[in-house]
């Protein structure tokens, strides 16, 4: 089992262990032991908070130790780096972000030299080896600059993402940066698109990232659309690996409904391969049902969209994502990319004579609520007979007529409970009782011993 890699790269609380010095600078060190033979190259991004560049440095200083050379693109998106890790012929690419997460927070996301994030395999043997090095790695500050690489690194990515998009200049966007990666490239991307576009929350200054914007809080994009009276809301997380949406009204859009938006894109173009979409265990029986209704199979994965990439490779998929905004076009990119999602429903929106709400009007969504308990350990849920005992009566009570998903997060200490069901009330009732439970047996607060 895996102790520092999650679903999405290492992650904690910069300056704090895993991302100590003595640890990052270890970490540099056993990724660059387990590079590939030959001229061995690794491209780094950062997101926007204060601590992004400090940690480069330390990593870049332990994969230097390990004879690598290391190249900085500045603030760029996580898929930027995927791409330009398979595209540029790097050994590998690293990303310095923690996503969704608080300023406060921070995290190492890499890319094998495919462009692809590593197998939990690979994961696992770096991890062994970090663990040995941290007992050899001096104590005291590690200090080192980084220096930013060629502004062409970051073109590049653009320049595989701009494209005219016909119509687009009668539409009215705003779009939410989340302060956060996106504010370095959206605004130049946006105009070479000849997208209208107002843009919030793009003045980045080390601790707003994701604060009170971005895919964390979409009602804020959408507020900004009725006010502003615009066509769309684009909202990104704060490495702009996902996009959240809103209609005109200011209703949010989310990855199931934009899923269900580009399957049928495909479909009518004959391009959706097997016609089989891959979401995951967290996206709503409302897209599966409508989805079938055009003779689309639904896939459900792991949460996390490494695991939803994995099933779309299985199963010959070339599009999969999560409900919380990722999207996995696989023909044209190896990860999530927000901004390549935004331009997509940009160009069906420019193209059709229908808005976003009426796209995706046929999508009935079954109330669902998901619940997070923090937790102080990660034991499998189960073989604690009481949470065990509470996810049983819940499926019993819904006989079918809803689902329920308990699964720890794989990248904070929370236990997430999610619940469906055809009634909020019996949905929120079921969901209390489970976390409830959760809460008894790991929460902070819950007696040793469970």
């Amino acid at each position: 089992m895996r102790k520092l890699f999650g679903t999405d790269g290492i992650r904690g609380v910069a300056g704090e262990y895993p991302l100590d010095d003595r640890t990052v600078y270890a970490i540099g060190r056993a990724l660059g032991d387990h590079l590939p033979a030959g001229p061995r190259r690794v491209v780094l991004g950062l997101d926007t908070r204060e601590s992004s560049p400090g940690i480069a440095a330390l990593l870049s200083h332990g994969l230097q130790a390990s004879g690598v050379k290391t190249e900085s693109a500045g603030v760029l998106p996580t898929p930027g780096i995927a791409y330009l890790t398979h595209t540029q012929a790097f050994s590998a690419g690293v990303v310095i972000s923690a996503s969704h997460n608080p300023w406060r927070d921070n995290g190492i996301k890499v890319f094998g030299h495919d462009g692809y994030k590593l197998p939990d395999a690979v994961e696992l043997e770096i991890e062994a080896e970090i663990f040995s090095l941290l007992n050899e790695t001096p104590e005291g500050k590690i200090s080192i600059e980084i220096k930013r690489g060629p502004r062409p690194l970051q073109e590049a990515y653009v320049n595989s993402l701009a494209r005219t998009i016909p119509g687009a200049n009668h539409l009215r966007v705003v779009v939410d940066c989340a302060n956060g990666a996106a504010s370095a490239i959206a605004p130049e991307l946006f105009a070479r698109c000849g997208v209208n576009a107002d843009f919030t929350h793009s003045a980045p200054n080390g601790r707003n990232i994701n604060e009170n914007c971005g895919a964390l809080h979409p009602e804020i994009v959408a507020r900004e659309v009725v006010a502003r009276k615009a066509d769309l809301g684009i909202c990104f997380d704060g490495d702009a690996d996902r996009a959240l949406f809103a209609d005109h009204t200011g209703k949010v859009v989310n990855g199931d409904a934009v899923m269900l938006l580009l399957a049928r894109d495909l479909q009518r173009r004959g391009e959706l391969v097997n016609n089989t979409v891959v979401a995951t265990t967290m996206s709503n029986m409302g897209l599966e049902i409508a989805l079938r209704a055009e003779g689309i199979k639904m896939l459900r994965a792991p949460v996390g969209d490494k695991y939803v990439l994995e099933e779309m490779i299985k199963s010959g998929a070339v599009l999969g994502g999560e409900q919380s905004g990722h999207i996995i076009l696989s023909r044209e990119a190896t990860t999530g990319d927000g901004l390549l999602t935004a331009i997509h429903v940009l160009t069906l929106l420019a193209a059709g004579e229908r808005p976003l709400s009426g796209l995706v009007a046929d999508l009935k969504v079954f109330p669902q609520t998901i619940k997070n308990v923090r937790v102080r350990e990660k034991p499998p849920l189960d073989q604690i007979p009481e949470v065990a005992r509470a996810i049983q009566a819940a499926e019993q009570k819904l006989n079918s007529n809803g689902r329920i998903n308990v699964r720890y997060s794989g990248t904070e200490s929370l236990a997430r409970v999610m619940v469906e069901a055809e009634d909020e009330r019996t949905m929120k009732a079921l969901a209390d009782s489970i976390a409830a439970a959760i809460e008894a047996a790991l929460g902070a607060g819950a007696a040793a011993g469970h």
